[in-house]
């Protein structure tokens, strides 16, 4: 039988621990969304302009929107929540074997052009696994305020579940598609929360402006209106009423934004680029609402400052914020990456504002945007991989 307590005097060496990169959430799933950012736009371009023929289990645009969604933003998510969900309950989620799994089943849901069955119940698995990882904590813990990050995980579930369906052919056609909408209205809610909460308190520290922050009522008005874009596009999508839901949403960010003094920013890359998503936030809600004035625009155009502009500036800004502070290093940001900032905005300005100016523009706009967005994410791989890979700088576990 072996001994199971160690005897008088003995010296017991601590558990091993696991290798850097399967220490902390953020480390894998940045680098992997990072990675994904980099590969799939340009494919979808590839395939777009017919330079390359694949197998999409489904057409190539619904690729290419849930692989955005649930392959490169999801990964963020998970990274960020996995981290986040350790320092709000002092409980490890997932780290090791366990994470690396986690990790391993997220790769496998991006083989549907390759593996489409096999694809398909990985994609399906992941969310939920990350859910009950999470879930774990929260709930040992009671950390109820956190609760709503499992409901935005279910909502995202239930969304990919339909976009998977749409792909089989098993439900109306168009659901798939008003399914990636809804997803997209998701992850922006979580945005605006996640925002609301870190983004005023660095503006403040770094700037030691103690009155910079919201009243608590207007960080509810926003979510509430958000909230209430994502239920109008699940029981009455487009109209009068869709539009005028996503107006009010903008004008209460943009009213908020305004108590965060973003002009104190513009000298700090990495605070500039988190306020610039959530300008981005405002101005494609603010086109979504444009019908309520008369005013046409494709709704491809929203869609991309919320994806390309808000989505690309909040991700990208965040992970290199995240994993300097939990590296132990501090938050100097590397000069390549301040570059890159400003390559992920341009792509955003290009991708919106190309085919607003003239309809010719929209093949030369596409293709720009996707350089500089691909260069952006690029800039990220090659400055945070050895960061990602290494052991905290101040000899700390994570």
């Amino acid at each position: 039988m072996s001994r199971l307590l160690p005897l008088a005097g003995e010296v017991v060496s601590p558990a091993p621990l696991p290798p850097a990169f399967a220490r902390k959430g953020f480390r894998p799933f940045f680098l992997l969304a990072a990675v994904a950012a980099c590969a799939i736009v340009p494919v979808w371009l590839l395939v777009l302009f017919g330079h390359v023929k694949a197998d999409f289990h489904g057409d190539a645009a619904t690729w290419h929107a849930h692989e955005m969604l649930f392959g490169f933003a999801v990964a963020v998510i998970a990274g960020f929540l996995l981290t986040a969900v350790g320092n709000w309950t002092g409980q490890e989620t997932a780290v090791g074997g366990k994470l690396l799994a986690l990790a391993g089943l997220w790769l496998v849901g991006r083989l549907a052009p390759v593996l489409p069955r096999i694809a398909m119940a990985a994609d399906l698995a992941f969310l939920p696994a990350l859910a009950i990882l999470l879930a774990r904590p929260l709930i040992a813990t009671r950390n109820r305020r956190n609760f709503v990050m499992l409901g935005v995980l279910a909502a995202l579930f239930a969304a990919n579940l339909t976009m998977h369906l749409d792909a089989r052919g098993l439900v109306a056609a168009g659901t798939g598609h008003q399914a990636a909408g809804i997803a997209l209205d998701v992850i922006v809610l979580l945005c605006l929360l996640i925002g609301g909460r870190v983004i005023p308190m660095f503006t403040r520290n770094a700037t030691g402006e103690a009155a910079i922050g919201s009243p608590p009522a207007l960080d509810v008005v926003v979510a509430g209106a958000m909230l209430s874009v994502t239920v109008v596009d699940v029981v009455h999508p487009g109209g009068t009423l869709a539009a005028a839901a996503a107006g009010v949403s903008a004008l209460a960010t943009l009213v908020r934004l305004g108590y965060w003094r973003s002009w104190r920013t513009l000298r700090q890359p990495l605070l500039w680029i988190l306020h610039a998503g959530i300008v981005w936030i405002a101005l494609g809600l603010l086109l979504r609402a444009a019908p309520l004035f008369g005013i046409a625009i494709p709704s491809s155009i929203a869609t991309h400052a919320l994806t390309v502009g808000a989505i690309g500036s909040l991700t990208l800004g965040m992970m290199a914020r995240v994993a300097l502070g939990h590296t132990g290093r501090p938050l100097s940001l590397p000069k390549p990456m301040a570059l890159g900032f400003v390559l992920v905005t341009l792509a955003a300005a290009v991708r919106v504002g190309g085919p607003l100016l003239s309809p010719t523009l929209y093949a030369p706009a596409l293709v720009a945007s996707g350089v500089l967005w691909t260069a952006a994410f690029a800039l990220y791989v090659l400055t945070y991989t050895p960061i990602l890979l290494r052991a905290r700088v101040d000899g700390k576990p994570g």
